[in-house]
């Protein structure tokens, strides 16, 4: 799929105390070690595992699924829908995932869709990720390294096609962006940064 538009940011939208406010309730929940691919059907990870996890991604996240969140939040997927062009039809978001990234924590490149829709009980079901969501909690200057970078092979697909997205360093800024582009968190090298991600839902691309 050939786009206009592969990103769509706003800078400095989230009120600072919004984003404490997240950051706080969200520490207040136990985390756990970010998982993905094969591993988010294992209960109880083994050394040998989480060690090979942690080289794709090494994170601790939070699940959030508070409404208040999602007040906040909708409004800026239906705008970057729109004005990006994608014009998506989406449905309903998935729990938002609080992530905290500490020194040498990263996720390396991946993208946030899958092959085939959910299939599992609940409102999720028959539904794919079409629009991701990620929220600078953190100021930049807060933290070094942990830096968002899209790497556009949908385009070129025979060289890399790196940006870094230097767009949303400020706090309480967002990025929004289809669920089939690649992108990474490269490694903290110093202080911690907070994120939070969703990810919207709709019926398969027909």
């Amino acid at each position: 799929m050939n786009l206009n538009n592969y990103f769509w940011w706003f800078k400095d939208a989230l009120p600072h105390r919004f984003c404490d406010d997240v950051i706080k309730y969200a520490l207040s929940h136990k985390e756990s070690l970010g998982v993905t691919g094969d591993y988010h059907n294992k209960k109880n990870l083994n050394k040998k595992e989480e060690n090979d996890l942690k080289k794709t991604r090494n994170s601790n996240v939070v699940w959030l699924d508070d409404p208040w969140i999602y007040k906040e939040l909708h409004p800026y997927v239906h705008i970057a829908n729109r004005m990006a062009g994608w014009n998506f039809e989406w449905t309903r978001s998935e729990s938002c995932q609080f992530t905290k990234y500490k020194i040498n924590q990263h996720y390396d490149w991946h993208c946030d869709g899958w092959n085939k829709p959910y299939d599992k009980p609940g409102p999720d079901n028959g539904l794919i990720r079409k629009i991701s969501m990620t929220c600078q909690l953190t100021d930049g200057s807060e933290y070094k390294g942990g830096e968002l970078e899209f790497d556009f092979r949908n385009v070129h697909p025979n060289k890399k096609n790196i940006i870094s997205c230097n767009q949303i360093l400020s706090k309480g800024s967002i990025i929004l962006f289809p669920s089939f582009v690649w992108h990474r968190v490269k490694p903290v090298t110093s202080g911690t940064r907070y994120s939070l991600v969703v990810w919207n839902l709709g019926k398969v691309f027909r």
